[in-house]
């Protein structure tokens, strides 16, 4: 199967490990982001050894994260061609598909026609219709919601319509129903990317979500890279939210993950399988856990939890394998807002077939990786452009 010699793709992504503001990001409220350089300032540096022996540290200057003289990897960074910043549009991007119009945001709540609808469709009434933090939502109205039942209704700076409920008083699969519902509801201009359903657990003052987050997301509205390659029969499996990303399509095997260390150990398995194909996997804690809480010292702690990994990564390879390892947007954990950051994304790309040390500079768009991904494996893909003939070792190398 393929071209040159490599037989299976591994896509890690490291969710709004972004690496510096993009020239537009003024229009975003996203001036001075860089999520790794800052978050290394912020907690005196970064331990990222095995990311930067692959050439993390050669791609900006981040403070414990030294430049390589002879860097493993291939490395280099991406801009978003897409308009927006959210991890539906950057994933569809790397996966081939660039958007013109970001999806539709309500940073003052959804209409009240929306909401009425919602309202009758799941014969409840809801609570809060607004923009706001998830955790801090359920404390400001969880208790209101135990009492009566309704569930919290919410978004962010994200095309996102969130649906927070407590598991002993809306059961998981009444909340993913009323998730269906709003997906379905959700059409046309009000097309958000995705619909989260936000499960939570606990008391008034130690309420804690819990690890059943699901997401609905929109069909991508053209082929990824995961249908050209499911179509052509390749295997394509994803781990964690991935699935939820791309609403199944063209997915042959999904597991799901509770979090980072899962995510990881579920990766490491599927690596240490045999057969070719793609694997697929997204890390969401940098995100979710610390990100969006504006939490520098458990983002810095996240990165070098999956640094201390990477070896284990880098040994299950085979010598037909290629590991790429990016992110989907910014989400600085040392400014003001909460929300994710208009970024670049670093790229590292490590095989043993592939030369260390090429820079591979800076990509016009995400969906360089998967004109990459498509070249491997003898398919086409209208967008981007592959980076495999730079980085393929040639005979006697």
């Amino acid at each position: 199967m393929g071209n040159a010699k490599i037989n299976r793709v591994i896509l890690i992504v490291l969710d709004s490990v972004g690496i510096g503001a993009l020239p537009d990001a003024g229009a975003y409220g996203d001036t001075g982001s860089n999520t790794l350089v800052n978050t290394a300032e912020a907690v005196g540096g970064l331990k990222l050894p095995n990311l930067g022996l692959l050439g993390l540290g050669n791609i900006a200057k981040i403070k414990g994260v030294p430049p390589e003289d002879n860097p493993t990897g291939a490395y280099g960074k991406m801009a978003e061609r897409s308009a927006g910043k959210d991890t539906t549009t950057g994933h569809w991007e790397m996966s081939g598909v660039i958007l013109d119009q970001p999806f539709p945001v309500y940073p003052h709540g959804f209409s009240p026609e929306i909401i009425k609808t919602f309202e009758e469709k799941i014969g409840r009434k809801t609570l809060a219709n607004k923009a706001a933090s998830g955790t801090a939502i359920i404390e400001e109205l969880g208790e209101e919601h135990i009492k009566t039942g309704y569930p919290i209704v919410y978004t962010s700076a994200d095309s996102v319509f969130q649906i927070a409920a407590h598991e002993e008083i809306i059961p998981l699969e009444e909340l993913y129903s009323m998730c269906r519902v709003a997906r379905k509801l959700l059409s046309g201009e009000h097309a958000v990317g995705r619909v989260i359903a936000r499960p939570f657990v606990g008391r008034p003052g130690s309420f804690k979500r819990t690890t059943n987050r699901h997401d609905f997301s929109l069909k991508p509205p053209g082929e990824t890279i995961l249908n050209l390659l499911h179509s052509s029969g390749c295997r394509v499996q994803a781990v964690g939210k991935i699935e939820d990303i791309f609403a199944g399509e063209g997915i042959t095997e999904a597991v799901h993950s509770s979090g980072n260390p899962d995510g990881m150990e579920k990766t490491l398995e599927l690596i240490r399988r045999q057969g070719g194909g793609f694997i697929f996997a997204n890390l969401v804690d940098f995100d979710m856990l610390y990100g969006h809480r504006n939490n520098p010292e458990g983002y810095a702690g996240a990165l070098e939890e999956f640094d201390r990994k990477l070896p284990d990564f880098i040994m299950a390879l085979r010598d037909d394998d290629m590991l790429i390892i990016t992110a989907d947007h910014g989400c600085d954990p040392t400014t003001s807002s909460t929300d994710h950051s208009r970024e670049y994304v670093p790229l590292l790309v490590y095989g043993r077939l592939l030369r260390g040390g090429v820079n591979l500079g800076i990509r016009e768009t995400f969906a360089d990786v998967a004109a990459t991904i498509a070249e491997i494996f003898g398919i086409t893909t209208g967008s981007g452009k592959s980076f495999l003939g730079e980085i393929l070792k040639r005979d006697g190398e």
